[in-house]
């Protein structure tokens, strides 16, 4: 068997526009021989993907398992709703829960050629996210299969943590708690809105004051447990697993 060099790797990556997978598995076959390894790959139809490989992916689709969700990205959305699709989208989403993003990435690499060259339209892996923690999980898809959420909670049920994930697709939330929100992150809007007040003439008296004020809403806007509960805006996420006696543990939010 040849020796396959990672420069040989990429120098055929660098001509054909494929991905490394690809690229070596063909020099394994050609056993080092360049020319031989094109061949191969023009024969496949991975050139022909190679091509489309550079085209804007800004539609797709989600899909979750268990603790893993994922998004696989495309040209239009007639593609998105393919059949073809959404079952190696479904795949990759076994994959992420069973062996991690890393895995999931292999695996759509594995198929990229194949399905570009099925499909017609680049296509390419957009986030994988595995969610840790808790004894309760629940995962939500949104009807447009734009936006899917995964929630694990320690207590409660996992309708709770259905609804909750239901809660983090349509309220995005950034961090669990306020003080979850970067103290960087923070810094950066609190120079915006000294210029704002300064702009606005207010006394140099009060914009200590109203700068608490800022920072506190702005903390609890972007934390899951302060927001109000999407199915019912009378309690708090917080409230809400209070009374349920449930904590939670974890969140994830992939968005096309």
């Amino acid at each position: 068997m040849a020796d396959i060099s990672a420069k040989m790797v990429m120098d055929l990556r660098n001509k054909m526009g494929i991905s490394m997978m690809a690229c070596k598995k063909a020099l394994v076959e050609a056993e080092g021989d360049m020319e031989k390894a094109v061949d191969i790959l023009r024969k496949s139809g991975a050139a022909k993907a190679g091509k489309k490989s550079d085209r804007t992916t800004s539609e797709g689709a989600v899909a979750a398992s268990g603790r893993g969700a994922v998004s696989l990205k495309c040209e239009t959305d007639f593609v998105a709703r393919n059949e073809d699709f959404l079952k190696i989208l479904q795949e990759l989403a076994e994959e992420i829960n069973k062996n991690g993003e890393e895995a999931a990435q292999d695996l759509f690499e594995a198929k990229k050629t194949e399905l570009i060259t099925q499909l017609g339209e680049n296509i390419s892996f957009g986030e994988g996210k595995l969610i840790s923690g808790g004894d309760q999980v629940g995962s939500y898809i949104h009807s447009n299969n734009k936006i899917v959420s995964i929630v694990a909670l320690t207590g409660g049920s996992e309708e709770l943590a259905r609804d909750i994930a239901m809660h983090v697709a349509a309220n995005a939330p950034q961090v669990i708690a306020p003080e979850d929100i970067s103290d960087e992150l923070v810094a950066k809007e609190k120079e915006i809105w000294a210029q704002q007040l300064k702009n606005e003439g207010k006394p140099e008296q009060i914009i200590d004051k109203i700068m608490m004020g800022k920072e506190k809403k702005f903390r609890e806007e972007g934390a899951l447990l302060k927001q109000d509960f999407v199915k019912n805006p009378e309690v708090t996420i917080e409230q809400l697993l209070s009374q349920a006696g449930a904590e939670i543990e974890s969140f994830v939010r992939i968005d096309i």
